[in-house]
């Protein structure tokens, strides 16, 4: 499954801390069996990393939380491609009876 991974820097480090961080992840790699689609690092003052990955079991993606929760809020979320949602979507909205065509 993807999911999407929202990191922030925690608002109590200080910039040591932070720069402490930005060489941390210069080393870092990510856990086994997390295959990475992509990650950006937006010019913003609200989040740092936006993660995008895939995974089969959720084991690397806690892995993920432990190594980087000191420094960081993060909020992960289940994703599926534009791609992938355009062929789901028209199945899922026949099930749900709000969206029946009538």
């Amino acid at each position: 499954m993807d999911y999407v991974a929202f990191l922030k820097f925690r608002s109590s480090l200080s910039a040591a801390e932070r720069d402490g961080a930005l060489m941390r992840r210069a080393s870092w790699q990510y856990p086994a069996g997390m295959r990475v689609i992509a990650e950006y690092w937006p010019s913003s003052a609200d989040i740092q990393v936006v993660s995008i990955f895939s995974v089969e079991e959720y084991g690397p993606v806690f892995e993920l939380l432990l190594e980087w929760g000191d420094v960081f809020e993060i909020a992960v979320h289940p994703a599926v491609s534009a791609e992938d949602g355009l062929k789901i979507g028209p199945e899922a909205a026949g099930k749900v009876p709000r969206m029946a065509q009538t």
